[in-house]
């Protein structure tokens, strides 16, 4: 059977999972000058052999054996380049906020998980302003690519009888085990920071604007206090952004300063900013600023626990829906709209092994029986705030062969991923033609037909 490996569910995870670690890569092929380094060039982009390479290695690594894996996968990154120019053609563009949503969510992912941003800087030997830089660039490819393919599959959907003759293909002695699964579901509050922590971050950064004010620059004093780890290296600059594209705190406060000028300490979901204009072009407008955030040594502890106290009584007596609960109360924004319900990332569905749950989540729900609820946890987010949440165990799947009656979620979101591929291939194979698309010798027998 063959692999249809650029648009396959493994590819388009690969990507999420190392785009951290190959946007460097990326980053260098507009600097890339030997031509032996450059495997493929599709329009006005390039493929990197680096960039091939390292793909390789981690399908190899996950277990994909195929005597073409390379050149399948050559193939991939070529769709992906074509999607791109195409999408330049037809004037597919991301918006600028959506990016920046996403950057700044990676970026405190990505630091979080390191410990700090001074271990990320040094684990790739650049400052935050380049590491930023490169990871936005292959942030905007990676969503102009998935916009692309959904501009090109459109809203489709699967029926009934399309998700049995797709589970009817699979040989029997191909279809998967799944070992013991479990739906999981949480509402977290975070603990709210102290009044007087809040006040010691404004009186701090008042004094830092007063040596402003008094003649001291700016930038200095951005790149020594400003813990926002996006600007802070870049002397606070954030670059030209519209209007409603940044919180609307921030964005009161930069348009009523004129060049040069400083505003007073305001206060956003971030903490406490001061900001100086640098220029209006046109709707445009660029800032530096100074975050200050308040210190969370001394949070609020027993109040946010008296909250979930309240929300899990309502769901136990059946008042409110746990679903409902999540969406008004939980302040975890990628769970919330889930019906509070935690997922793998990328994984289209709410059932997740219990090898691959959080071991803070597995020794919680080993004990508890199929629609119970536990009581306030301790919980630190992926940003590193202080919390707590609650757990909702419901569901409990014990091992077993797939079938249609226990895994129809599962098999109907792999039949819709099957209809997208093919639908998407056969756009590839349609429009193939119609930019120029160079290989390098030592790929010339790859072949680029489906």
């Amino acid at each position: 059977m063959k692999i249809r490996i650029s648009f396959s569910s493994f590819f388009k995870c690969l990507l999420l999972v190392c785009v951290l670690a190959c946007f460097t890569q990326r980053a260098e092929a507009q600097q890339a000058t030997l031509i032996d380094n450059i495997v493929a060039k599709v329009g006005g982009h390039i493929i990197l052999r680096s960039e091939l390479e390292f793909q390789h290695a981690n399908a190899v690594g996950q277990g994909y054996k195929s005597p073409n894996l390379r050149c399948e996968i050559l193939r991939s990154l070529v769709q992906n380049k074509l999607l791109l120019a195409r999408a330049e053609v037809d004037s597919v563009i991301v918006e600028e906020n959506t990016i920046n949503a996403e950057l700044d969510g990676r970026l405190n992912q990505f630091v979080a998980q390191i410990g700090s941003q001074e271990k990320l800087e040094a684990y790739y030997n650049k400052p935050m302003s380049e590491i930023r830089n490169d990871l936005r660039r292959s942030l905007k490819e990676q969503l102009t690519v998935q916009k692309m393919e959904r501009e090109i599959s459109g809203k489709m959907k699967v029926t009934p009888k399309e998700v049995q003759q797709y589970f009817n293909r699979i040989p029997k002695d191909s279809l998967p085990y799944f070992s013991t699964e479990v739906e999981v579901g949480q509402i977290v509050k975070i603990a709210q920071i102290g009044t007087a922590q809040k006040q010691a971050a404004r009186e701090q950064l008042e004094g830092i604007r007063k040596r402003i004010l008094a003649g001291e620059d700016f930038a200095a004093l951005a790149r020594q206090y400003s813990q926002d780890p996006g600007s802070g290296a870049q002397g606070g600059e954030l670059g030209f952004f519209k209007k409603r594209e940044l919180v609307p705190e921030y964005e009161a406060a930069a348009l009523k300063l004129q060049p040069g000028e400083t505003s007073p300490v305001i206060e956003s979901m971030f903490g406490f900013h001061i900001i100086q204009l640098l220029e209006r072009r046109g709707e445009e407008f660029n800032t530096r600023h100074i975050l200050i955030k308040p210190a969370t040594a001394q949070v609020d502890v027993q109040l946010t626990t008296h909250q979930l106290d309240s929300i899990r009584a309502l769901i136990m007596k059946d008042t409110l829906s746990f679903a409902k609960a999540a969406k008004d109360f939980s302040d975890d924004m990628a769970t919330k709209g889930n019906g509070g319900m935690i997922t793998l990332p990328n994984s289209p569905t709410t059932y997740i092994p219990v090898d691959k749950l959080d071991p803070s989540i597995f020794f919680v729900i080993d004990t508890m029986q199929v629609g119970s609820i536990s009581p306030p946890l301790p919980y630190r987010t992926e940003d590193g705030k202080e919390a707590l949440r609650i757990l909702y165990l419901k569901s409990k799947t014990p091992p077993h062969q797939a079938n249609l009656r226990d895994d129809y979620q599962k098999i109907a979101a792999a039949a819709l991923a099957d209809k997208r591929n093919r639908a998407i291939s056969e756009w590839f194979e349609k429009n193939k033609d119609t930019v120029f698309v160079d290989i390098v010798p030592d790929f010339k027998t790859c072949s680029l037909d489906d």
